[in-house]
């Protein structure tokens, strides 16, 4: 079994957020491949479903971004799953909008969500899908950028993009990582 997180915050009225694209992936990838509804667990909601014949939990830690790796801790020790098949889908504001990026490992780079799954799960050795929302141009603002609504200019990429990733995700599954990255881009560009 894979575990394939999305990072954001619950609350209904920060849905359309920059921060909660990583919320946004996992919901699209869920519509895309027919999983379940989500339901209740592990602090979070989850779906369950199945691409190229691997079974897929989908989760979406319900604990606020800050302490999302409480959240992932409690499936990956529920299920026993190795961090190698752990992937965290979540906002990155160093890449430009609707630009994506992954890598295993590193460090949380100023990321609260990541900062709580490096703590929960004393390692970093875990997937990471870096979503670009842009940065706001002065580091003072980006609290406020993160968690502001992305405008309806940017639904102009935002919904290709988070189409792609959907469709792309099969490619994850296989662990072609940079197969998975050029699809999601040749995907944007049509």
């Amino acid at each position: 079994m894979l575990l394939w997180t999305g990072l954001g915050n619950p609350e209904s009225g920060m849905q359309a957020n920059r921060h909660n694209i990583g919320f946004m992936a996992v919901d699209r990838i869920a519509q895309c491949h027919g999983f379940s509804p989500w339901r209740k667990r592990f602090r979070g909601e989850v779906a369950e479903g199945n691409i190229n014949g691997e079974k897929i939990l989908l989760l979406k830690p319900m604990t606020y971004m800050n302490l999302s790796g409480e959240s992932i801790q409690q499936a990956i020790a529920f299920y026993k799953i190795p961090l190698e098949d752990l992937v965290v889908f979540h906002d990155e504001l160093d890449l430009s909008p609707g630009r994506i990026k992954i890598k295993k490992g590193g460090g949380a780079a100023g990321h609260n969500g990541l900062r709580s799954t490096d703590k929960m799960l004393s390692n970093q050795n875990y997937w990471r899908v870096r979503l670009g929302i842009g940065h706001p141009g002065d580091k003072a603002q980006v609290a406020s950028y993160v968690l502001s609504n992305f405008s309806k200019k940017d639904q102009e990429w935002l919904d290709p993009f988070i189409d792609a990733v959907a469709k792309a995700a099969p490619l994850l599954v296989e662990q072609k990582m940079d197969g998975f990255m050029t699809k999601v881009s040749l995907l944007t560009k049509e």
